[in-house]
């Protein structure tokens, strides 16, 4: 814990020392608003979020790759990986200590869309609980997410490729139980993989949470990727 808050600390006001960070954030902020209005958002005349939760995951995708890519790549390339190591730190605390700090900069990311919510309030009577269960959602998809993401970066010197490897494989779990893949292959796919990518789809999980049904299979889902990507992560640092 004596090396953990320094180096949580380090990377939480790195993404804010310099403009990238603050252009990030806004950048966010208004893609998911702009998505939400674009689609109707006051038009629907429903007291939710469904349009915000509806585009979020496709958004998160992309804005926690790549805040992610750079976790450990950068690390690597720049050969400062080697000064934290020597530092009285495990290679554990250091993985959790960096990934923290980027989940807590995602949070502050989903906590500005929270606007949208204040102005649903403001026009209707909204359930609160499904609109919390949603950012619940969306909280442990970014978690998982950014697992993944770290994951990558550890893997490679190259943030680009770190990049483009995590939405990858992002993409990848996020639509395996997606509806249209699910029509496509149930005419030849045998019924066990079906109900298999189903319960493993990142997208039906999340969606079982924007609805306001907080079920343990979605957010052990969850947070078994997270603590997974983590550990291989740890592994690879190791070796």
């Amino acid at each position: 814990m004596k090396q953990f808050l320094p180096v949580f600390k380090k990377e939480l006001f790195g993404y804010f020392r310099s403009p990238v960070g603050y252009v990030i954030l806004i950048a966010f902020h208004l893609l998911t608003l702009g998505l939400a209005f674009y689609a109707n958002f006051y038009e629907s005349r429903q007291a939710n979020l469904s349009v915000l939760f509806r585009f979020l995951p496709w958004i998160l995708l992309v804005f926690i790759s790549a805040t992610g890519m750079r976790l450990w790549s950068e690390e690597k390339r720049s050969g400062s990986i080697e000064l934290l190591f020597t530092l009285p730190i495990s290679v554990a605390s250091a993985v959790l200590a960096k990934y923290l700090a980027a989940l807590a900069f995602v949070a502050i990311a989903l906590l500005l869309t929270f606007s949208l919510a204040f102005t649903t309030a403001y026009l209707g009577n909204p359930d609160w609980g499904v609109m919390l269960s949603g950012y619940l959602g969306s909280l442990l998809l970014s978690a998982a997410f950014l697992g993944i993401s770290s994951l990558c970066s550890s893997a490679t010197k190259n943030q680009v490729i770190a990049f483009v490897a995590s939405i990858a494989a992002c993409f990848a779990i996020t639509i395996g139980g997606a509806q249209g893949l699910i029509d496509y292959i149930d005419d030849f796919a045998p019924t066990a993989l079906i109900d298999f990518l189903t319960n493993l789809s990142f997208l039906i999980n999340y969606q079982t949470l924007t609805i306001g049904l907080i079920e343990l299979g979605a957010v052990s889902l969850f947070a078994f990727f997270t603590i997974a990507a983590l550990a291989i992560n740890i592994v690879i640092l190791k070796k």
